[in-house]
């Protein structure tokens, strides 16, 4: 029977046969380590994760990573698979999932000189630049060794009930490490030529496929540009993956980059889709289907790659954290329903690489299935939520999930608050896409809505509530400066939402997230680089014909000119931009570094008049001659409501920045609505 899906998304939701399975759609959960493998209860609570998105309808899933061997591990004592014991534990996985009618292959994945361990293992002794420990080169007996524990490894799985595996050969890690030059510097017959560097990967798939049989499913994820001057040729990559054809892979999987190429890849900067044109140089090439990925967040666009024969399938992993439903309400027509994932990488990457578990920003159900759970309630309350920022509309729509009768109030004439700030960013606009899921999920929720409306306390008494929730959000905060009252003094309020003027000459004062947003937008160039494919190719300094090796050799990065003269300081004596997420840091810092944005750290501020900033660095004293000097100081809690609620009897509950006003953290504040409103 037709969906109203079929008729938006034929493609997408069109069955694809791989080997000897058919699968009932072309969405893949793509692989991404959840910091749950690692838990004392991590096999209970990744089946819960994983059947949530099976019943969302998702055609197939790839897990996190597990190693082959220790090796191989992430750091020490993380997940391995290479004993009926552990193949035991998957089976919770496994039967999950298949309880749910989906189907789950297991990621293979050795970390070689990524490991966080000092027994990391390589195809040369070359230490990585992005991790502590150096490798020791593998013998040739130690490769023969490595190979057999992954085909023994694939062999667990499919014991463990894993509908197949996927082996990763790409974004820089074991395997890659053999294939590529950047890493392998061997002379014997795993080094050298490129066919001896492709040899580890095609017997671990020959021999792999020998033991499991032709039913089972064999992922490779096949680096098809590097991203690195030292990675493969086209022509490499093409002889590669038609000899991973031959070998007897069931489908090739897309991969992007190395974790230490300098650019990005995934983060919400990068443009929608931006690298499926890599996969689709390849589908002439080969016979099995190819899968295809990175920042690909909706249905519309994935239907649209798939249209336009870019790839067979489409893979997503950070989608499937912020809405498992994704898939479901795509077959429903109910796209606008979908809460999509932003490229944000704060609660899910950031998260893993802090040895922390992994949630979603826009979704703090993710990973957390069995502790946060949103089920009608038996007595059900009046609730008012003040505010439609981040906590306000998380607290809002879960509270009416929930059964109760919520009403919310916004001073402003838009919902959103701080998001309304942030989608203006350049590089950020994935905001509005947060702005449009809450909207209709209040519509959905029948979520009473005050816009332009200042409660007092007279509303409250006046409305009965049972529950008083308190949203209102911050106040930029002062820093003190002697003559900051001045009429070139704004604070980024001023700049951002009220669209105030601001001189060619600039200093920017405070260096966390909203300094560095606020020179991000006041640099603006023209620069369409986060919505254009093209435009991020040629600031990143990428081929976009994919002719060269590792596809940047010899491209220059293309940057604009810079439309005004910036400098950014800080008082703290650290590097600025320290306290960025610890996964994009470097790319807000590389990108105003691209517009020649003055960085100035230990800078001790003694006034502000006529001539500018005044101030003291290393014992000497400067003055910055600027036009405008923005206020990114910090903010304050805006809760007066909270505290004219209480001298009159009335309790209330403070979240979000009302609650702690910390750099406008959304992670923080949509997590804290949501739990607050599941516990009403």
């Amino acid at each position: 029977m037709a969906t109203a899906g079929d008729k938006l998304y034929p493609n997408l939701l069109k069955p694809l046969k791989v080997g000897n399975i058919t699968l009932k759609n072309r969405v893949l959960m793509g692989s991404m380590h959840t910091g749950m493998e690692e838990e004392s209860d991590g096999f209970k609570n990744m089946a819960a994760y994983f059947a949530a998105r099976a019943r969302g309808g998702v055609g197939l899933i790839v897990t996190g990573g597990f190693a082959p061997n220790r090796a191989g591990w992430a750091m020490p004592f993380s997940e391995k698979l290479s004993t009926k014991k552990e193949a035991k534990k998957h089976q919770k996985i496994t039967e999950a999932v298949h309880a749910e009618g989906g189907l789950i292959c297991m990621q293979i994945l050795h970390t070689g000189r990524y490991g966080y361990h000092p027994f990391v293992v390589s195809s040369s002794a070359i230490k990585s630049p992005i991790t502590p420990f150096k490798p020791r080169a593998l013998s040739s007996r130690g490769v023969l060794k490595s190979i057999k524990d992954y085909v023994h490894c694939a062999s667990m799985a499919k014991e463990a009930g894993y509908d197949g595996v996927e082996v990763m050969g790409s974004e820089g890690y074991f395997i890659h490490q053999f294939i590529s030059e950047h890493v392998n510097q061997r002379s014997d017959e795993w080094g050298g030529s490129f066919e001896n560097r492709i040899r580890m990967a095609l017997e671990i798939v020959r021999q792999t496929r020998a033991v499991v049989g032709p039913d089972f499913i064999l992922i490779f994820r096949l680096s098809m540009l590097d991203l690195l001057e030292k990675g493969s040729t086209w022509e490499e990559v093409v002889q590669l993956a038609k000899a991973l054809e031959e070998a007897g892979v069931s489908i090739i999987n897309t991969g992007i980059g190395w974790h230490e190429a300098r650019i990005p890849t995934i983060a919400t900067m990068v443009p929608r889709a931006c690298f499926t044109w890599v996969t689709a140089k390849l589908r002439s090439e080969v016979s099995v289907p190819l899968i295809t990925s990175n920042r690909i967040n909706t249905p519309e666009v994935a239907e649209a790659v798939l249209a336009r024969g870019d790839a067979d399938m489409i893979s997503m992993a950070r989608p499937f954290l912020a809405d498992p439903e994704f898939v479901n309400k795509a077959v429903e027509g109910r796209g606008d329903e979908i809460n999509t994932c932003i490229g944000c990488n704060q609660a899910c990457l950031d998260h893993v690489f802090s040895r922390k578990r992994s949630s979603c920003l826009v979704n703090p159900q993710a990973c957390h299935e069995l502790d946060l759970i949103y089920e009608k309630k038996m007595q059900t309350k009046r609730v008012a939520v003040i505010g439609a920022g981040p906590a306000g509309l998380a607290c809002a729509t879960v509270a009416a999930e929930c059964g109760h009768q919520v009403t919310l109030f916004e001073t402003s004439n838009e919902i959103g608050g701080q998001f309304n700030i942030a989608k203006q960013i350049p590089g950020k606009e994935e905001f509005f896409e947060t702005i449009r899921y809450f909207s209709r999920r209040l519509e959905v929720l029948n979520v009473g809505v005050n816009l332009g409306k200042r409660v007092d306390l007279e509303t409250i008494q006046a409305g009965n509530f049972d529950e008083v929730v308190i949203a209102t959000g911050v106040l930029p905060r002062e820093p003190g400066i002697p003559g900051q009252e001045h009429a070139k003094v704004l604070t980024y309020l001023d700049v951002l939402r009220d669209k105030k003027e601001v001189g060619g000459r600039v200093a920017v004062i405070g260096a966390g997230g909203i300094g560095f947003d606020v020179c991000e937008f006041l640099s603006h160039d023209g620069d369409e680089s986060s919505v254009d494919v093209k435009a991020f190719l040629s600031k990143w300094g990428i081929d976009p014909e994919n002719e060269v090796r590792g596809g940047v050799v010899g491209i220059k990065a293309n940057t604009l000119k810079p439309v005004r003269e910036i400098t950014l300081l800080q008082r703290k004596t650290t590097r600025l931009g320290a306290g960025l997420g610890k996964t994009t840091g470097w790319i807000h810092r590389a990108s105003l570094k691209t517009k020649k944005i003055a960085m100035v750290s230990g800078a001790q501020y003694n006034k502000i008049d006529d001539k500018g900033l005044h101030y003291t660095l290393d014992g000497e004293s400067h003055v910055l001659a600027v036009d405008t000097i923005v206020l990114c100081t910090g903010q304050v809690p805006l809760r007066d409501l909270h505290a004219e609620l209480e001298n009159n009897g009335i309790s209330s509950h403070l979240i979000g920045g009302a609650d702690v006003a910390a750099e406008l953290d959304a992670k923080r504040a949509i997590n804290q609505g949501s739990r607050l409103a599941a516990s009403l």
